[in-house]
Parts: C-alpha cells; structure tokens; sequence
C-alpha cells in the first residue's frame, strides 16, 4: 500500500437467532438498512467510490449478493460492487481486499461487510434431478417431454439441505474443532468458564451502552438476542453434547458454540482524505498491517489459521504479545479460542509449524474480548468479520494514542484473517 489506509466502525443490525426477531428478511433485505444507514453517515461533500459485500450461504436466486443489496438500498448505482466468499472471514477480507484497492490510490472511502440469513437456508435438489428437469422444462413439445419424463434419474434422487460441514471432510465445524481440542488437551469446563465469561461481559457492554451507536434497530428488534443473564458454570455443564456424544471425550455444546445467527455489519475503509467525509466522532484506526493464509487440513486443526498468522504478522512488525492492548479472538467455539491461544504460547508450536523463531510471551487474557465474542454475541457468518472490526475499533479508540489491537478469525477449509490495528 503506497498511503495510510484507515478503519473505521459501521453499524450493524442486532444479531438474532433462526426463526426469531429479524425472520421476516432474507439475507438482501438484512443488508439494505445497513447500507442505507452507513450511506447516510457520509458528508455531503465526500463519496462511497466502491464496496465489497458478503455471504457465506449460497442462493439460486442471485450471485452477486453485493450488487443486489447495493440496488435494494437505492444507492449510487454508478458505484462497483463485488461479492466475497471467504466463510467466516468473509467481511473481513472484504476490508482488506478494499484495502489493498485504496491504498493503491483508488478511491478514498469504501465499504465493507456482509449478511447472512440462517432462517433461510434453501432446501436444493441433487446434481441429477436438476439437469433431469431442466432438459423437461426445455422441451420442445410433449412428447420430447414425455421421452425425458421416462428418462428420470435412478440415482441421488433426494432434496438436497445445505449443512456446515466441511465438503472434502464431511464433517461439521464442530466435529473438526472437537478433534483438536482433544489433541490440545482442552476440557469442558474451561471451555463454559471462557464461555460464561463472554456473556457477562457481552451483558455488561449492552447495559453502558457500548453497542447503541453500533447498532440500526430493524423490525422493533433493537438489541443482540444472545447474551444470557442468567447463565452459570452449573446451567452450562447441564447442557448436552452438541457434536460428539458417542467418544466419551467430547466437550462443546450449544453453551460453549457460537449459535446460528441472522444479521448484517458493515464497516469503512478509508484514507486520510474518506476520513474527512465521515463524522469526527467516527471511531477509527489504522490498519497497521493485516495477514490471511491457510492450513494443510489433512494434518492440522480446521480453524487453526489464525495461530499462525498472528505469530508471523507480530514477528514482522517486531511485536510481542504484552505490545498489543487489545485482542479480539472471534470465538466459533470456546475450545477454539482456547487451543488457539495454548498454541500460540507453545514454543515447539511457534518453532517448528509457525516457523517463528522469536520470543513472543504469554497472550494477556484480561485483555481478550472485553465486550464480548462470537459465542455471546452470535455469528452471522459473513457479518462477523465487519462486527468484529467495528467492535475492535471503538474499543480501541477509547485507549491511549498509540495502542494496537490484534483481531483474527478461523474459518471452514483451513483458512483465517487477521488484522493488526493501531490508533
């Protein structure tokens, strides 16, 4: 990048659960009051010169989710827009993909983020039965018709549900980080305390008020749907196995998994000059340097990622865990997190995968999703990364001129993103 490139927070609808406060909408009419409303933030003076938008569920209705939310919102047509895919980093690669365009001189203000409905997840037919009925709606006249009709597969014959599972494994994300905290050594009740810990401080931010301005009320929903005050270690360990009942060593349930989640977030992307077309009282930081890789599957952890990257990208800018006074680790799982953070303080981890040869310290846990992660908070798969950023960002800019903020996320295939910010 040839000119500082900047972050600054957006706004985000309140997360919900399947079936609950924003059902109504699919994963377009999520992201038009976004839009609209990060759209309205911008001085009459300045532009939006172009947007990455993003889903991680796919639908035959459309391709280009960025493009049609950008025209449901009745915005400056004139404006490119491209939709990215990259699972739960999905709006955060958008952010550095938007990055890399601005600091290359073009443009000056972008937007990043994304949506996902799980209440509207199509049920699809399988490979065979489609192209079967194709050929019979393309049927010239009814006795092709009739020839096709008999012509009907004999084989994957069956509507098709769209799970989240891994395609090559086959196993859910669940599954997959079930299998490394077992090779971690990570339990259950560390994993409800981590997890206990997230509510508390997810119920402490929604009552001062650190979500309200990151927040658009839609459909009389005006907060997240999660947070659980009433949650304990004794209610958390009553919870049932979600993924492996049958081992005798499984320990992640509904209690200590981020949930399926409707929402949309978004969040800017800006030089010096798209800082000045956004209010003063915006808060902002500089994207400092950012790192996105992958994972050979077949002989480490699935959402293993981001404890190789945050390594690399620390030792690069001559970092130590104790230089950065913020983490933001989203939390697909708790023992996710926590097997996360045990390989990053493990020097054989760091030495001979990491290929790290520095020492980085321990990762300061008091300092770790101080208003809580994805598990309290919910995780719309392609709005996480623009509700992390956002979070990251307004949490950072309250702290002394000069702080950093390390913010990572792991996602399905092996892959992760993670951004070191600065104010």
């Amino acid at each position: 990048m040839t000119k500082p490139i900047w972050l600054a927070a957006g706004v985000r609808t309140p997360f919900t659960r399947v079936d609950g406060g924003l059902a109504g909408r699919d994963a377009i009419a999520l992201g038009v009051p976004v839009l609209q409303a990060m759209a309205e933030r911008v001085a009459s003076s300045g532009q939006i010169d172009s947007a990455e938008w993003g889903s991680v569920i796919p639908s035959l209705r459309y391709s280009n989710l960025a493009r049609e939310t950008w025209l449901d919102a009745k915005l400056d047509p004139t404006v490119p827009t491209s939709t990215v895919i990259m699972q739960c980093s999905t709006s955060m690669m958008a952010a550095f993909n938007l990055a890399g365009v601005l600091g290359r001189g073009v443009g000056d203000l972008a937007l990043a983020g994304g949506a996902e409905s799980m209440t509207h997840v199509q049920i699809g037919l399988t490979q065979p039965l489609s192209d079967w009925m194709r050929r019979i709606t393309q049927a010239k006249d009814w006795k092709q018709r009739a020839d096709i009709a008999r012509q009907i597969p004999s084989h994957d014959v069956h509507l098709h549900l769209q799970s989240i599972k891994n395609r090559t494994t086959g196993k859910s994300m669940g599954e997959h980080s079930e299998e490394t905290a077992r090779e971690w050594n990570i339990g259950r009740v560390e994993q409800d305390e981590l997890a206990l810990a997230s509510h508390q401080r997810a119920i402490a931010a929604q009552d001062r008020g650190f979500f309200t301005d990151l927040l658009v009320p839609i459909d009389g929903v005006d907060h997240d749907a999660f947070p659980r005050r009433k949650s304990s270690l004794e209610a958390l360990a009553k919870l049932p196995l979600a993924f492996d009942m049958e081992s005798g060593h499984g320990t992640a349930t509904a209690g200590n998994s981020s949930p399926l989640t409707d929402g949309a977030a978004a969040l800017w992307v800006a030089t010096d000059k798209g800082l000045t077309w956004l209010s003063e009282s915006t808060p902002r930081a500089k994207l400092v340097d950012f790192w996105w890789g992958a994972v050979d599957i077949a002989h480490e952890g699935l959402l293993m990622a981001p404890a190789y990257g945050i390594p690399r990208l620390l030792a690069r800018n001559g970092l130590k865990y104790a230089d950065v006074a913020l983490w933001e680790i989203h939390e697909a799982f708790s023992a996710q997190v926590l097997y996360q953070l045990k390989a990053l303080e493990s020097p054989a981890f760091l030495r001979d995968k990491a290929k790290v040869d520095a020492e980085l310290g321990a990762v300061p846990r008091d300092r770790l999703n101080p208003n809580g992660g994805s598990v309290a908070l919910g995780h719309p798969f392609g709005a996480t990364g623009a509700r992390i950023l956002s979070q990251a960002i307004k949490e950072l800019s309250a702290m002394p001129r000069g702080s950093r903020a390390i913010v990572s996320i792991c996602a399905d295939g092996g892959v992760g993103t993670v951004a070191l910010l600065e104010i």
